[in-house]
């Protein structure tokens, strides 16, 4: 078994409102390359800069947080010109945690000032002391005791 990583991608609150029903994650407009690296037991948190994908409402709030099902990546059509590459993901009830208060406490911001660059690209690894300080203020449930039922379920 592979040790868990934790990972941040960026979509929109009414993107991820819709991966969140259906278990699945898209990430970087569907392209393959970013869900590649994600394996069964990874966690993953969804930053939204936005409310919506088209409009300017910012939201700048960490909004959705689950766990890879497994190792399928797949694609699925949702138009005759749009086939996205997505992963299954059981997320968890949580609540949105604006990330302003958080910026200086995050490693992975390196440059506090500029402290948005980071998320430019739409996806990227984070150490378990981020994932830790970002679970516990999302997580409704105690995360002790998911990590305990999804290393039974989860394989």
């Amino acid at each position: 078994m592979t040790k868990e990583k934790y990972w941040i991608t960026v979509v929109s609150k009414d993107h991820i409102k819709r991966g969140v029903g259906g278990g699945f994650i898209q990430a970087n407009h569907g392209k393959p390359g970013a869900l590649k690296k994600l394996h069964a037991n990874d966690w993953v948190i969804i930053y939204s800069p936005k409310v919506t994908y088209e409009g300017d409402e910012k939201l700048q709030a960490f909004t959705a947080i689950g766990q890879v099902s497994d190792e399928k990546l797949y694609q699925h059509k949702m138009s005759e010109n749009f086939m996205p590459y997505r992963r299954n993901i059981t997320y968890y009830p949580c609540k949105n945690v604006p990330i302003a208060p958080l910026i200086g406490s995050l490693d992975f911001i390196t440059d506090k000032k500029s402290w948005g660059y980071r998320f430019r690209f739409g996806f990227f690894e984070i150490d378990k002391h981020d994932f830790n300080l970002l679970s516990e203020k999302m997580l409704i449930e105690n995360y002790a005791a998911i990590k305990q039922y999804s290393n039974q379920t989860i394989q």
